[in-house]
């Protein structure tokens, strides 16, 4: 730890969730402010003045792409002799949003979520989001190859029993994605609305095979409505 940041974390007014990010991920952080945005719910968003809502949307986006990057590499030197279809299978079991949402839980970073939104459907997934949008703040404060090891030493190696996953039933979404992959179709995901409820957005996702709608479903975010579908879909699609 360099004196610059130890002096920043001994004096700083954010001691507390400098402390945390040394408890939860090792290491101590440089640029506060992103972690402080990875923790903004877009319910609490700040207004800049050019018009810019600053919440922890975008470093959300940023975060999910780097962690399933490291978690895919992390599967690959695994399991060596495995398939893409049982890769991809683990790697989904990892990064759901029910096993984020837990794995937040876990480390406590649910706790530290700044929010005003009262709607407990609308909260369901504010842990999830939140751990990937600290993925993106590590990401942009350390760079790839620290991030990397960050994730596989003080999150896959302590928080997740890979060996128990293995057996673990995969998500709807999952199998839809194995089964696709094995059968050479076409799978999309394909969101068809999006729209403000009561000043809280709703998307509306279609899970398409081959072209083909099969079913759709309506949440508060992009990835539950997607869960929601790829149930709504793989009962209708292979029900006897």
């Amino acid at each position: 730890m360099s004196l610059r940041n130890f002096l920043r974390y001994q004096f700083s007014p954010e001691k507390k969730l400098r402390k945390a990010i040394k408890n939860i991920f090792g290491f101590y952080p440089g640029n506060i402010f992103l972690y402080q945005q990875a923790l903004r719910h877009k319910s609490a968003s700040i207004i800049h003045k050019n018009g810019q809502r600053i919440n922890n949307e975008r470093l959300e986006y940023l975060g999910d792409s780097i962690l399933s990057a490291v978690v895919s590499d992390y599967l690959y030197k695994r399991f060596p002799t495995k398939d893409e279809g049982f890769l991809t299978e683990m790697r989904s079991k990892i990064v759901s949003r029910s096993s984020l949402n837990k794995l937040a839980q876990k480390l406590g970073l649910d706790e530290l979520i700044r929010s005003t939104a009262a709607d407990n459907q609308l909260m369901k997934s504010a842990g999830g989001n939140a751990f990937e949008a600290f993925v993106g703040a590590i990401y942009l404060d350390n760079g790839y190859q620290k991030t990397k090891r960050i994730i596989i030493r003080h999150i896959l190696r302590m928080h997740f029993d890979i060996e128990a996953l293995v057996s673990m039933e995969i998500s709807y979404k999952s199998k839809l994605i194995e089964w696709a992959q094995k059968e050479k179709r076409n799978l999309e995901f394909s969101l068809l609305n999006e729209e403000n409820n009561h000043g809280h957005k709703q998307y509306t996702i279609a899970v398409v095979i081959d072209n083909e709608t099969i079913d759709q479903a309506t949440d508060y975010s992009i990835k539950g409505a997607e869960t929601l579908a790829a149930e709504k879909a793989w009962n209708q699609f292979f029900a006897n």
